[in-house]
């Protein structure tokens, strides 16, 4: 397996108003107070003061169960990230129940080995039987489209073959597509001018082949990352106002702004031609419910997933390749813009301790392994009084602000998992990051969406045995949250795969046959369309798979050999 591609990231992305806004246009009745507050309120500078002057507090560390300090015998496994997305189901079977608002969906997956003891980590899972899975749940599969599907005219490219490969896709019975809608193609030239007309085309392809939509509201750039065929920067109105005001981007310590996404920083700053980023997000999300009403109500669409950090995860772009950033490299935190800056400054003041109003000077840089620092060292400060109250703050941003995530597995073997911590994720060995998170989805009636489910802990060992990842710890971690708090856990896979093995892995992860809960995930989507899936011998194989997620009996199944 190349390099290349065990850098890819996965990802998760969120707002925290989401489902309101999909499953009911008359927002204004069902808006929450929070929301309220940021669309509606006209004393908005009286509201953020009140906000900065209550910031994030640290919490009581809560220990992992089952974590073993043996792990730190693992020297330096390499990283390999993963992501969380946030979904919106829209046909959920309890959302009579809940409100309006609560009717969203997350799915995060990363497996986890934190509760497993030492020589777990050098034993391959058992191989999932096929026979085993007849008559199992049924887990819909979805197939994301190719990234350049729309191009940045808002024209579908080229219909014809599109059309071809989504009827073969039906043959094999797949439940749906996804497809990411983009910022900065539909909004590209002007504030609130929107063009659908190539989305249009798609969807009524989609309907008139009964599929279903999963649709991705993109506010990220496309380009520079790993599995990025395309260029599709943010919208040229946005750029301008960036070009006067960097900070409205994410900053590293030495100052240098990603324009990939906006800084969370902006959410609630009215630096967008006097409207706030929240704003912009919304109103973006109100004009695609309208246009696209029909398929609303005719269930055509079935979930939204909402990205509002770098690759559309709910996560720091702590690892920007641009910035010269090399797998499995810890990366950098980012939160130098002015904005994040004021909102820690304050939070250290209201702590008592003024000092701690600026980031670590010891947290190494991007390419630094956590042995190599004093913040992320065993015993480093990272566990320290000044430490814990950062890495809380920090998390607390990326909690506040969303609804996805992003699982980073490398490093996962270190005390510190450092690069879970510049991601934002406070994840140690004596701090579990991602109940909270979970909770927090809960709240809202969301479910987690994670990727990197095909992963095997005993791969990264054998292709990068300098690095501590381990995808299968991360994801049970994962999953275990969110179904410990019992909500639904959706996934997909973080790099293409074709093979038996892979769709193995897959299985045993989305319908977990030792559960003794039988739990299982709600939905899988497979990354992605393209004319490699499309070869013979590699669609045998995915068209077995989806079968054994449907749960149906399988007659003659070939060999991954043959």
């Amino acid at each position: 397996m190349m390099v290349a591609e065990e850098r890819q990231l996965p990802s998760i992305s969120h707002i925290r108003w989401s489902s309101t806004y999909i499953n009911d246009t008359s927002y204004e009745e069902r808006r929450l107070p929070e929301l309220e507050e940021a669309i509606n309120d006209t004393s908005y500078e009286e509201r953020r003061l009140r906000c900065r002057r209550n910031p994030c507090r640290s919490t009581p560390l809560k220990p992992l169960r089952g974590y073993s300090t043996r792990r730190r015998e693992f020297q330096m496994a390499i990283p390999a990230i993963q992501l969380l997305r946030c979904a919106t189901p829209l046909n959920r079977p309890s959302s009579a129940a809940m409100p309006s608002w609560s009717r969203s969906q997350m799915v995060v997956a990363r497996p986890s080995l934190s509760a497993l003891p030492l020589q777990s980590v050098e034993d391959k899972s058992p191989k999932v039987q096929e026979s085993d899975l007849s008559g199992t749940a049924y887990v819909p599969v979805y197939v994301m489209l190719p990234l350049g599907v729309i191009s940045m005219d808002c024209e579908l490219v080229d219909p014809d073959n599109l059309l071809k490969e989504l009827q073969i896709l039906k043959s094999a019975n797949v439940d749906g597509v996804m497809v990411d809608c983009w910022w900065g193609i539909v909004e590209r030239h002007a504030p609130q001018q929107y063009n659908w007309s190539g989305y249009k085309s798609l969807f009524q392809i989609v309907r008139d082949l009964d599929l279903k939509l999963q649709v991705v509201m993109s506010f990220h750039e496309c380009g520079g990352n790993v599995g990025d065929d395309v260029h599709i920067p943010l919208p040229q109105w946005i750029a301008e106002i960036g070009q006067k005001n960097p900070d409205m981007f994410f900053k590293d310590r030495e100052g240098r702004p990603n324009p990939e996404c906006l800084t969370w920083g902006v959410d609630e700053e009215r630096v967008l031609g006097g409207r706030t980023a929240l704003e912009v997000y919304f109103e973006f999300m109100r004009s695609f419910r309208v246009e696209f009403d029909e398929f609303f109500e005719g269930g055509i669409i079935s979930e939204i997933e909402i990205g509002l950090g770098p690759c559309g995860e709910l996560r720091y772009p702590s690892y920007p390749e641009k910035h010269g950033w090399k797998y499995p490299g810890i990366g950098e935190f980012q939160c130098y813009d002015q904005y994040l800056l004021m909102s820690l400054k304050t939070a250290a003041e209201v702590g008592g301790d003024s000092l701690w109003g600026s980031g670590p000077d010891n947290a190494g840089s991007y390419n630094s392994r956590p042995h190599e620092t004093e913040f992320f060292r065993d015993g480093g400060e990272y566990d320290s009084d000044y430490g814990r109250f950062f890495l809380n703050w920090y998390s607390q941003v990326l909690v506040d602000h969303g609804d996805r995530l992003s699982g980073i597995h490398w490093w996962y073997k270190t005390a510190s998992h450092a690069a879970e911590l510049t991601a934002g994720f406070y994840n140690t060995s004596n701090h579990d990051g991602y109940t909270r998170i979970a909770t927090m989805l809960k709240k809202h009636g969301a479910a987690l969406n994670f990727t990197c489910v095909e992963l095997r802990t005993m791969d990264q060992h054998e292709n990068f045995p300098e690095a501590l990842a381990d995808p299968e710890a991360l994801v049970w971690q994962v999953f275990k949250a969110a179904w410990d708090v019992t909500i639904p856990v959706a996934s997909e896979n973080a790099l293409p795969c074709y093979n038996r093995e892979s769709y193995d892995k897959i299985l045993e992860n989305a319908k977990p046959l030792n559960d003794p809960e039988g739990r299982r995930i709600s939905a899988f989507t497979y990354l992605r369309l393209s004319s490699v899936l499309m070869e013979e011998q590699n669609f045998t194989e995915f068209e077995q798979f989806v079968k054994r997620m449907h749960g149906e009996a399988l007659s003659g199944l070939p060999s991954s050999s043959e």
